[in-house]
């Protein structure tokens, strides 16, 4: 835990983790590229608090600059944790040459450098979304016959099969987390939770696809965070763990709970389903739990008290 490199570390839940590792004594290295998927003075503001922390330092850069990253990581860290990436399967569609140049080849520069360098540990940012439409539920890291059906989830898919590639050649211990549906303070503004307060505190409407009973397992970034610094700390081999809330919401609930606690009615526009996104992700955390300690402690209802508690704040 002495050195640590944050890809990403700028971003929602980048941020969240850097100031963690801060607060547990750690030196931080971020490097992020403030890129314009959405306003960069959000991601500066995340990480403003931490700039003030001699044990933290920032380099603006792309995880693609192979020539920074050789220099970078000359540095020697003890672990490297990977969350850079482009994210959300809806824009995956639209720009999926963007989101594999930055999804797969910036993972490889990354485990490319790790090897070089002789950095021998690394966290990598997977996603529920390599599950696709899985019809087990609750998901399972070991379940055979899933695939992603989302340009994001196969890239994400194909970031954990270079990383066994990387540990097998050249003995990297690597530990993949599949995050579910991160929400909390921070969140991206693209985010469901995030843009349908935004949409029910402007009186706009909140757009819901399909007919509303979709289900995901939205996961506190508290609890992301606390499986990520236990993961962190058990980098061993290549393993898989699911870090979820292991509950389902349905997006009509999900919007009731809003409501309540921003006591505001939504005005709701109902659209068909959106290809890419599948019907119901349920994380089984209990590899997580016996390996890593991992447990989850905030649910659904709390969640997005805390959210609208911050969301309002900021408005």
């Amino acid at each position: 835990m002495n050195r640590i490199l944050v890809t990403g570390g700028a971003g929602f839940i980048g941020s969240h983790l850097v100031e963690r590792l801060l607060k547990e004594k750690a030196m931080v290295v971020c490097l992020d590229n403030f890129d314009d998927y959405y306003d960069p003075g959000i991601k500066r503001r995340n990480i403003e608090s931490c700039l003030k922390n001699t044990r933290f330092e920032l380099i603006e850069g792309d995880i693609r600059d192979r020539r920074l990253l050789s220099s970078l990581f000359g540095k020697k860290f003890d672990v490297v944790v990977h969350l850079a990436a482009m994210a959300g399967v809806q824009p995956s569609m639209k720009m999926p040459l963007l989101f594999e140049d930055v999804n797969v080849r910036g993972t490889i520069s990354v485990l490319e450098a790790c090897y070089k360098a002789g950095i021998k540990r690394l966290v990598f940012a997977s996603s529920s979304s390599v599950y696709g439409d899985a019809r087990r539920i609750p998901f399972r890291e070991n379940d055979e016959g899933n695939y992603p059906v989302s340009v994001y989830g196969a890239t994400k898919t194909a970031g954990e099969v270079l990383c066994k590639t990387y540990h097998h050649l050249y003995g990297i211990d690597i530990t993949c987390l599949r995050y579910f549906t991160v929400y909390g303070p921070r969140q991206r503004p693209d985010m469901a939770i995030h843009k349908f307060a935004r949409c029910i505190a402007r009186g706009e409407k909140v757009t819901v696809y399909g007919d509303g009973t979709s289900k995901r397992d939205y996961t506190y970034i508290d609890d992301i965070i606390d499986g990520t610094l236990k993961a962190i700390k058990r980098v061993k081999g290549f393993r898989v763990y699911n870090l979820g809330e292991s509950n389902v919401t349905s997006l009509k609930t999900l919007v009731k709970l809003l409501e309540r606690y921003m006591g505001k009615k939504a005005r709701v526009a109902m659209l068909p389903h959106q290809p890419g996104d599948p019907y119901i992700t349920c994380a089984d955390v209990s590899r997580a739990r016996r390996v890593l300690g991992y447990k989850p402690k905030v649910g659904i209802e709390e969640g997005i008290r805390r959210f609208i508690h911050w969301f309002q704040d900021q408005t």
